[in-house]
């Protein structure tokens, strides 16, 4: 079997794409991509100068060229198996003015910056991560798109895109950058997640390892001369572990930013009957009058309902969708927060991920409401955060603080309904770094006490299926 991190034969492929390349002179980026079997996708900087309007019609080219290497972008598509992989990588990319001009400088509800990109370069990004916009919501502050996996967020000067599945999330990184650069905006802050895979082989160029991954990010040798990032692996190796790169070379002011803290909720496992409720044809099909579209929209709110998920970002518009036979996503935008949710049913890698930027003393309501909505056998919590954002927090509202009188040490969900049982989940390990500036990186696993083996006061954590450390 060819393997799934390397093209069958690189000569032939690159043979291919000297003769068929599009010229790509008036491209000019200070950021080129140059890594082993991909070199050739390369944008390259040229001597010409680049005009401080956004020229997009040139952008075609690099169009152009994404398209005659569609086929190995990603390699070859496996069958499905009936098993998908739930957790999400996230890219985090924020931008400065080249003119130096503060970013606070910008009034409220003004569009600037990333939000005046056009529809098509957005696609453009989706399609280097091989995903596809298929609605969007708006306020003043925020673009949010509901992705075919996963999610895109735009604001002003900061960009979040999240892939689940087999998606090539890092190579809409050069694209990105370039698109920036055409705006007068230099890359100021990168991030980039995931936690280990549960089927890692199904993954494509170049997430086939965290090795790879770095390797890649490296590639770009203006961003890693630049910003020079690093990565680091949180929490045990034999268990649930979350990888984070940084490259963080932000001017710090005393400004309200919009990533001070992102708090990151992964459940697996979660209970059969909710998710029997993300099964499409557990609603009522197409009724009279509807269109297509309209009865996706219903079952995507009828889903959202019977879940309790509206609940859990009261007073936010939402953005939710239903997908077939299963599955869901949903946005949701309130003032400068979003929310995000995705869900995966399967039996066997059931999965839902709740993430937010909505900035609280205190996230212990918070947490208990997810957690009692889908009752999972066992979760991972990330919380990503600056010294100003984990200053604001109440001493016990954060859900990863090491001090052993947190709460957070043992989570107890009372019952949804009168009668009920409540569930008592246990944390089994924490981690956290500091890395590069002042930007805090926590994760902590937690599993539910009936999970658990209690040997001579030794407690010990079950082995779950689809264990890795890639």
């Amino acid at each position: 079997m060819t393997s799934m991190n390397q093209p069958e034969n690189v000569s032939d492929i690159t043979s291919h794409l000297s003769e068929a390349r599009v010229p790509l002179e008036s491209i000019t980026s200070d950021y080129v991509y140059s890594s082993g079997d991909d070199e050739k996708e390369s944008v390259q900087s040229s001597h010409k100068p680049m005009s401080t309007a956004v020229d997009i019609e040139n952008m075609e080219e690099v169009d152009n060229m994404i398209s005659i290497t569609s086929e190995i972008s990603g390699e070859i598509d496996r069958d499905y198996t009936g098993q998908f992989e739930g957790p999400e990588k996230t890219l985090e990319c924020m931008f400065r003015r080249k003119d130096g001009q503060p970013l606070e400088a910008i009034a409220p509800g003004t569009r600037a910056g990333l939000r005046t990109l056009p529809r098509k370069d957005l696609d453009l990004i989706c399609k280097r991560a091989r995903c596809t916009i298929l609605s969007s919501i708006s306020n003043q502050y925020i673009d949010a798109y509901v992705l075919s996996e996963s999610s895109l967020f735009v604001y002003n000067y900061m960009l979040m895109i999240k892939t689940c599945g087999t998606t090539t999330l890092l190579r809409c990184l050069a694209i990105l950058i370039e698109l920036g650069r055409r705006l007068d905006l230099e890359l100021d802050w990168v991030g980039y997640s995931r936690k280990n895979f549960n089927f890692p082989d199904d993954q494509c160029f170049p997430h086939g390892s965290f090795t790879q991954e770095l390797e890649y990010l490296y590639s770009h040798k203006r961003l890693y001369e630049k910003l020079n990032g690093n990565g680091y692996t949180l929490g045990p190796i034999t268990d649930d572990h979350w990888f984070v790169f940084v490259a963080d070379k932000t001017i710090r002011r005393n400004i309200d930013l919009d990533n001070d803290r992102v708090l990151n909720i992964m459940m697996f496992d979660i209970d059969p009957e909710i998710a029997e409720k993300f099964y499409y044809d557990k609603y009522a099909p197409k009724k009279e009058g509807e269109t297509e579209s309209d009865t996706t929209k219903r079952i995507s709110f009828e889903q959202t309902r019977a879940a309790g998920i509206d609940a859990l970002c009261p007073g936010a518009l939402f953005d939710p969708r239903a997908f077939e036979p299963c599955g869901y996503s949903m946005n949701a935008i309130l003032y400068k927060s979003y929310y995000t949710m995705h869900i995966t049913p399967e039996e066997g890698s059931s999965y839902a991920s709740f993430e937010t930027n909505q900035k609280l003393a205190s996230y212990t309501s918070l947490i208990n409401n997810v957690v009692r909505s889908f009752k999972p056998r066992r979760f991972v919590m990330t919380l990503m955060a600056d010294e100003g954002g984990l200053k604001e927090m109440k001493p016990n509202g954060n859900p990863l603080a090491s001090d052993n009188s947190c709460p957070f040490t043992k989570i107890v969900i009372p019952p949804k309904f009168k009668g009920g049982k409540e569930s008592t989940y246990k944390r089994t390990n924490l981690a956290s770094v500091k890395v590069e500036d002042d930007c805090c990186c926590m994760m902590g696993n937690w599993t539910i006490a009936e999970d658990l083996v209690d040997d001579n006061n030794d407690t010990q954590g079950m082995r779950y299926r689809g264990m890795s450390f890639a």
